[in-house]
């Protein structure tokens, strides 16, 4: 039991600095390439991040636990509403006032519910799948047209804030991408294994530890870059990063497993923490096309319910 919960707690962790290192050299390529920064932006860092999510689903759907593949991605869904939008409003206001956010999250709730339907019937099948990953890449595409017009002069930030110094020589490139592409399946190896034997020890579904502990682990980097932000007076960046996330949870994490290996689903997932999940989104759809400032009390209520809902799931 104790190995389990140091493997859970190694592979999370590993996670974090193998996908880190991994973002970081993919990116200090594609400038020495002479991608723009946009390209960069919107392509390399964000598929990027979604790398410890996309091997943890993938190794929890090749394993037979495809529980903890969907349930990684729905919960981490869940968390980054309630959670990672949560708590940094309790520090600071996020303001729902950056250009194209009602369209994206238009994009995110049209993409939840697409998703939704498509695993009614117990499967996410290869089709299904290719259908998400066609339409994530034809997000992407159109973000890139978009901001390349310079339409409704779009912010599309700075990676460099987010990712910090990158490597540029090439031996350190070399050391970036060989680590993340070492160290992220190593990673997602403990992670699964010490999940699915955590849910073993005490007879908990692996849907409820791929929901909660699997899909918070995986979401601690947005949330520590959330809170940091909140901290320095600048949590709006939190709107526009939740709902990419959510996108791409859906979209290439369950695209690119789907296309790998059908998955099933199991039906209380349907039943009832897809529906959370849908909640979840069309609050946040709520929040931006009304524009309605998140702060304390509306941050609060939504810690408060992700608390609740995971005491139901557990």
């Amino acid at each position: 039991m104790l190995l389990d919960i140091l493997m859970l707690a190694a592979g999370l962790v590993l996670l974090v600095f193998a996908g880190d290192y991994l973002v970081k050299g993919a990116a200090g390529l594609a400038e020495n390439l002479g991608i723009p920064s946009l390209i960069i932006g919107l392509t390399v860092v964000a598929f990027g991040t979604s790398a410890p999510e996309l091997v943890v689903s993938l190794q929890s759907a090749l394993s037979g636990v495809p529980d903890i593949a969907v349930g990684n991605v729905v919960g981490s869904n869940i968390a980054n509403v309630l959670l990672v939008l949560g708590l940094p409003a309790i520090i600071a206001v996020v303001h729902a006032q950056q250009p194209g956010l009602a369209r994206n999250v238009a994009v995110m709730l049209v993409f939840t519910i697409a998703f939704m339907w498509m695993i009614s019937d117990d499967l996410l099948s290869r089709t299904e799948a290719a259908f998400l990953f066609a339409g994530l890449l034809l997000f992407v595409l159109v973000q890139i047209l978009r901001a390349r017009a310079h339409v409704e002069e779009e912010q599309t930030g700075d990676y460099h804030d987010e990712l910090g110094e990158l490597p540029h020589a090439p031996a350190r490139i070399a050391i970036h991408l060989a680590g993340g592409l070492i160290g992220l399946p190593i990673a997602a190896h403990l992670t699964v294994s010490g999940a699915s034997g955590i849910a073993e020890a005490y007879g908990i579904s692996q849907a409820a530890i791929g929901l909660t502990i699997v899909a918070v682990g995986t979401s601690l980097p947005e949330l520590a870059t959330t809170m940091a932000a909140a901290w320095r007076k600048k949590a709006d960046v939190a709107l526009g990063n939740i709902i990419g996330s959510n996108i791409f949870n859906i979209g290439a994490i369950m695209g690119v497993t789907g296309l790998i290996i059908p998955v099933p689903v199991s039906h209380i997932m349907i039943e009832r923490d897809m529906w959370v999940m849908l909640a979840a989104a069309v609050a946040l759809t709520v929040i931006c096309f009304a524009r309605i400032a998140t702060g304390k009390i509306l941050g609060a209520l939504m810690f408060a319910s992700y608390l609740v809902y995971v005491a139901v799931v557990l």
